[in-house]
């Protein structure tokens, strides 16, 4: 009965250690196809969108001066700011659509294996765990413009959470 249960777990390990690079595989072939649609079960493009806003949003900080000084009302900076941080906001949400993953993944794995169709999987130099719902995967050669690629586990589906250049 225990060598029964100590196959079962091994079994069970080998198959969530294999399973983002199932969805990899998928993704790969979803970019195959020109059609975006194949995508949208593969990609959580609201959290995409929202880490590139908080990425934004964290750059846009450095470049106001801080509301610190309680006696010094700023209401032209504030506003600035929050313009900016709508305008920001509104632009991302129109810019990176599913499309726009495609096409990126796509040029990223030309830019990587110089080849034209290129496929995702021949373009990827890393690929591992970060934790037990979070898969890293790196398309290109690190410090050569490499683009990184996050998948979090949503359910019972890994799905593309986060492109960074």
């Amino acid at each position: 009965m225990m060598r029964l249960l100590r196959f079962l777990l091994l079994f069970a390990l080998l198959a969530y250690g294999l399973w983002p690079y199932y969805s990899v595989f998928r993704l790969d072939t979803a970019l195959g196809h020109d059609d975006p649609a194949e995508l949208q079960n593969l990609v959580d493009l609201q959290a995409i969108q929202q880490n590139y806003k908080r990425r934004f949003n964290a750059g846009l900080g450095g470049l106001l001066p801080p509301d610190s000084d309680p006696d010094q009302d700023q209401p032209f900076v504030r506003g600035l700011a929050q313009g900016l941080d709508r305008l920001g906001s509104a632009a991302i949400d129109q810019y990176i659509t599913l499309p726009w993953v495609a096409e990126t993944l796509r040029g990223a794995t030309r830019a990587a294996t110089n080849q034209n169709p290129a496929y995702l999987i021949s373009g990827i130099s890393f690929a591992f765990f970060e934790s037990y719902d979070r898969f890293l995967i790196r398309i290109g050669r690190l410090g050569e413009g490499a683009v990184h690629v996050r998948m979090r586990l949503e359910g019972t589906d890994w799905r593309v959470t986060d492109i960074v250049r």
